[in-house]
C-alpha cells in the first residue's frame, strides 16, 4: 500500500481582533464549523495520519485541534518554520519524516500550500488537479498517494488522488 501525504490548510481565520499579529489570529466561528467537518475528509477517506506537522500559527494549531478525537493520536511537532514556508521548505520537513510512517498530515498556508500541492501533482490533469488549480481554499485537504520513500519525495513524485474544500461537507456552513 503507498504513503499517503495530506496537505490541510487551516481553516477560515478571525480578523475581529485588529491587534492581534498575524501568528496569533484564532479561527472564526464559520472557520471551526469547516475544520470539524474536515473531520470527516480526513479520517474516512483513507489511512488515519500517523504523524502530523503542523505551523505554530495559531489558526493551524485550532485547525489541527479540531481533528480530535483520533482513533490512534499521531506524532505531532509544532514547527515554527512552517509559519508561511515555502513550498520547498515544506517538502523538506516531509523528506525528514522516518519510513516507518505511512500517513503525514501538513497541516499549514497558502500560497506555500497550494504551490507545493501543485508541485508533487506534476502535470497530472486529472478531476482533483483541474480542482485544486482554481484554488486551495481555506480549510481545504490535498491527498496524495506516495510509492516512493519519504526522502525521495519530489515533484511530480505523488499523485493526487483527493481534493476536498469545507463547502463540499455537511456541517461546514453557517
Amino acid at each position: 500500500m503507498p504513503r499517503q501525504l495530506l496537505l490541510l490548510r487551516h481553516a477560515k481565520s478571525s480578523w475581529d481582533d485588529p491587534s492581534l499579529v498575524d501568528h496569533d489570529r484564532p479561527l472564526s466561528k464559520r472557520g471551526r464549523k469547516a475544520a470539524t467537518a474536515m473531520r470527516a475528509a480526513v479520517f474516512s477517506r483513507g489511512p488515519v495520519p500517523d504523524m502530523a506537522l503542523v505551523s505554530t500559527a495559531r489558526r493551524t494549531r485550532e485547525t489541527f485541534a479540531a481533528l480530535d478525537p483520533w482513533p490512534e493520536p499521531p506524532a505531532v511537532t509544532f514547527q515554527q518554520a512552517l509559519y508561511h514556508a515555502s513550498p520547498s521548505a515544506m517538502l523538506d520537513f516531509v523528506r525528514e519524516v522516518g519510513e516507518s510512517c505511512r500517513c503525514v498530515l501538513l497541516v499549514g498556508h497558502n500560497p506555500g500550500l497550494m504551490e507545493l500541492a501543485t508541485l508533487l501533482a506534476g502535470g497530472d490533469e486529472g478531476v482533483f488537479a483541474q480542482r485544486l488549480a482554481s484554488g486551495f481554499p481555506t480549510g481545504a485537504l490535498a491527498r496524495f498517494a506516495v510509492d516512493d520513500p519519504w526522502s525521495a519525495l519530489s515533484a511530480g513524485s505523488a499523485k493526487l488522488i483527493d481534493f476536498v474544500v469545507p463547502r463540499e461537507l455537511k456541517g461546514a456552513k453557517t
